[in-house]
């Protein structure tokens, strides 16, 4: 799906520019402490190095936490453009490595009980910056709430990051199964987080695949895993990425292996901008809802 306007239009503003693919990645694991928004962060940041575009959203409506882990303050946040107050434009923070960051609210109970209308109007505002970024990093809240769902199910990729701990991988599959049964969803890539070795990053997708493959009819791919690191620890505490803090470390080169994969990943050839197929499939959910 790519970031364009229409042949017409484009005739009519005599505009010759290139437009250029634009992917939704939505970062989500169906539990907390899984390590999610920490492959946000450093997955964007390793994107950006190879020189992309990337903008990452702190999608934890309510709870947010991608400035905390990265010592930034910001003015204003998602419910400033939620409220009217500032455009989108106005909301973006630079972060480290290039990447650029839309805050979220933290600690609003009103924010992480937005209805579907307005989780549209906080995505719409995106099509103000389309032509300014070419991925857009989606970290979402844990659990399986709908605002977990309503970002998800729009997103051009899911990407589902494990543990190896049993409720980790129960509540993925729990997510999964919603994300399929009720909203159609069908492809999902899996991440393992955390793990000792490559090995145990294979047994890990295994588990969880020989309990999809028996319920549901979906497609699972594993993209990698990354291994755990006292590192990430160290970096944690010193409000860093740890792909920047210790750019040598093992989890780091993970990070930056799965950021070529993720620019691999094929995208869709329809003429339509991906953040208006994010838009529009978020229109409907607020309409059936």
């Amino acid at each position: 799906m790519i970031a364009m306007l229409d042949e017409r239009q484009l005739n009519t503003q005599g505009e010759k520019r290139q437009m250029h693919p634009v992917q939704v990645i939505a970062v989500t694991g169906g539990k907390g402490g899984v390590g999610k928004s920490n492959v946000s962060v450093n997955m964007s940041i390793a994107l950006a190095e190879m020189g992309r575009r990337v903008v990452l959203l702190d999608a934890d409506l309510g709870l947010a936490n991608i400035d905390v882990l990265l010592g930034i303050s910001a003015k204003n946040n998602i419910s400033n453009v939620l409220s009217g107050e500032v455009p989108l434009q106005d909301v973006l923070v630079n972060g480290p490595g290039g990447i650029r960051i839309i805050p979220a609210a933290s600690g609003t109970q009103a924010m992480a009980q937005l209805a579907p209308e307005e989780h549209v109007g906080l995505i719409r505002a995106f099509s103000t910056i389309a032509d300014q970024l070419d991925v857009l990093v989606v970290d979402t809240a844990a659990g399986i709430s709908d605002g977990v769902v309503t970002f998800v199910k729009a997103a051009q990729e899911v990407l589902i990051v494990v543990t190896d701990e049993p409720t980790s991988i129960t509540d993925a599959y729990a997510l999964i199964k919603l994300l399929n049964r009720d909203h159609g969803l069908f492809r999902f890539r899996v991440l393992a987080n955390m793990v000792k070795t490559p090995q145990d990053g294979h047994n890990l997708f295994a588990k969880l695949t020989k309990v999809t493959d028996r319920f549901l009819d979906i497609a699972l791919q594993y993209v990698g895993s990354i291994p755990f690191d006292e590192s990430v620890k160290r970096s944690v505490q010193r409000q860093k990425p740890v792909i920047q803090a210790y750019p040598r470390a093992k989890a780091s080169m993970a990070f930056k292996s799965l950021a070529k994969k993720v620019d691999s990943w094929p995208l869709p050839t329809t003429p339509r901008g991906n953040l208006e197929f994010f838009v529009e499939n978020l229109v409907s959910t607020a309409v059936r809802g």
